[in-house]
């Protein structure tokens, strides 16, 4: 039996502080957990918000992805069409802000703050588990990621993925080593139906791992725990089962037109893919660019080594957790690695979140040095050590400072340019109630508060007929980029050309006659 899943087998059911017998040492610091508020990761998740407020939020506007997911929940919006691999879950976490205001500023501070909030909570369940000191390292080793601190403010789901599946590992630790443990139970409940309700099929990848280890280490084969998995899977993805019987036809359907959206899902290989996203794409689809920016991915290549380098060196009472939440960070992964043939950084979030666990480990161990002694426990620093991982980590810092501002000035050029495109739109009549079709008609409707509707694509909502027949009710623009032409139909409508910002793409708007 692996060494993880013995020493699982003889943890004792209680947490890991418990009063060693007289006269020995402990053979590593125990976590010590006491009540009420965890500073130092309460300060981490404090410069986290801080850091998105200053480096994400100025100037930035709302993506693509982000104005499908907000159009649902919007008080003035027509809400866009809704794909099938799209689940609700960070629509709803949107609301209170999206219904009353499309305001991207609000949004971004409402989700910027929910997302300090997020992170906190997922690292404040594992006191029981892990000491606060690496918890807080972890906490700032994922919020220095540019993908933790470019989607922090932003209305997708990934990121809340991550914080689920974090605080879903955590509680399932607890809960199988302490049967007294009600808070573990419904954290893992809660976790794990915050990942279905964000990503159905992260849900079903975290839990299979749990399932599984749950099922092979005799002490932690407890019906109560499997139960609550069970029950979290079944209550995240209730709502996108349902929505798949009432809007596609069933779930086969639903699961059918996920995997036409996705590019036919399969055996891809999407290892290199990821690799060259990291340079600040947001989304590489098809991902047919150079490896230009290695440094860049320097820490990626990394991270298996420093992972499996902490859960060696992790103390025996917390080496099954460590080795746990790397084993369901490998799991989240599988199927964005292997199984769709493009790539977004995004995707891996949940992975990075869970694997910053062993990693912390690995580097608090490198730069310290336990001292035991009988009144307790001393942590010696290493100087050498502690020069060698600080300066890795400014170097690290500084190439994802760089990256961050290469993802916000693309997102703020693409801003301005669905901006600019909008304010034509009205200077030209296209006002609400409108139609918009075309290229990039989903997230310029947005900007000009029209409905969106494609005559093809994953995103096909109508057809010729019907569009033509909107022409009679209201306004109507069918766009185009650079040289493209638009359908048959429409090229007898009067072309205008749209303003853009300098370096973005052009745009021109056809449009029906006048009624």
């Amino acid at each position: 039996m692996p060494e993880p899943l013995r020493a699982a087998r003889r943890e004792p059911p209680q947490a890991p502080d418990t009063a060693r017998p007289p006269g020995t040492a402990p053979r590593s610091p125990a976590p010590r957990p006491r009540a009420g508020w965890s500073r130092w990761i309460a300060a981490v998740c404090a410069v986290y918000v801080a850091a998105q407020l200053l480096l994400v939020l100025p100037g930035s506007g709302l993506g693509w992805d982000e104005t499908v997911y907000t159009s649902q929940v919007s008080g003035r919006i027509p809400a866009a069409t809704f794909s099938a691999p799209r689940a609700r879950g960070i629509s709803f976490l949107a609301a209170p802000v999206a219904h009353f205001t499309d305001s991207p500023l609000a949004l971004r501070l409402w989700m910027a703050a929910l997302s300090g909030i997020g992170l906190y909570v997922a690292l404040h369940l594992w006191r029981r588990v892990l000491p606060e000191r690496v918890l807080a390292l972890a906490g700032a080793l994922f919020a220095g990621l540019w993908i933790t601190l470019f989607y922090g403010p932003q209305v997708m789901p990934n990121l809340w993925s991550a914080f689920g599946a974090l605080a879903a590992v955590g509680c399932f630790v607890r809960a199988v080593r302490d049967p007294r443990d009600r808070a573990a139970l419904v954290g893992l409940a809660a976790g794990v139906t915050v990942v279905g309700l964000m990503r159905p099929p992260d849900a079903g990848w975290l839990a299979l791992p749990l399932a599984a280890v749950a099922l092979a280490v005799p002490r932690w084969r407890r019906p109560a725990v499997l139960a609550v998995l069970v029950a979290g899977v079944v209550l995240g993805c209730a709502e996108w089962v349902v929505e798949a019987y009432v809007r596609y036809g069933g779930l086969s359907e639903r699961l059918h037109s996920s995997s036409a959206v996705e590019g036919g899902m399969g055996l891809h290989f999407a290892v290199d893919d990821q690799v060259r996203s990291l340079s600040g794409r947001a989304l590489c689809r098809p991902c047919t660019v150079r490896w230009r920016h290695k440094d860049t991915s320097l820490w990626w290549f990394a991270l298996p080594f420093l992972a499996v380098g902490g859960a060696a060196v992790v103390p025996r009472l917390r080496r099954s957790a460590v080795w746990l939440a790397g084993l369901t960070a490998v799991s989240m992964a599988l199927p964005y690695l292997f199984t769709i043939s493009y790539a977004a950084p995004r995707f891996l979030l949940p992975t990075y979140a869970l694997l910053a666990l062993p990693v912390a480990e690995f580097l608090w161990w490198a730069a310290t040095r336990a001292e035991l002694a009988a009144e307790g426990s001393r942590l010696r620093l290493r100087p050498v050590a502690v020069a060698v991982v600080a300066v890795g980590l400014c170097g690290h810092l500084a190439i994802q400072g760089g990256v961050l501002h290469t993802a916000t000035r693309n997102n703020h050029r693409t801003t301005q340019e669905y901006r600019a495109v909008a304010d034509g739109l009205h200077a030209h009549g296209v006002t609400a109630p409108c139609t918009l079709s075309g290229v990039s008609a989903v997230p310029i409707s947005f900007y000009t508060g029209c409905t969106s509707r494609q005559l093809d694509g994953p995103d096909r909502s109508i057809d010729t007929a019907g569009l033509l027949a909107r022409t009679r009710q209201q306004p109507v623009a069918y766009l185009v980029t650079g040289g493209g032409r638009p359908p048959a139909f429409a090229r007898a409508w009067r072309s205008v050309p749209l303003p853009t910002p300098r370096g973005a793409r052009t745009f021109r708007a056809y449009l029906p006659p006048a009624r």
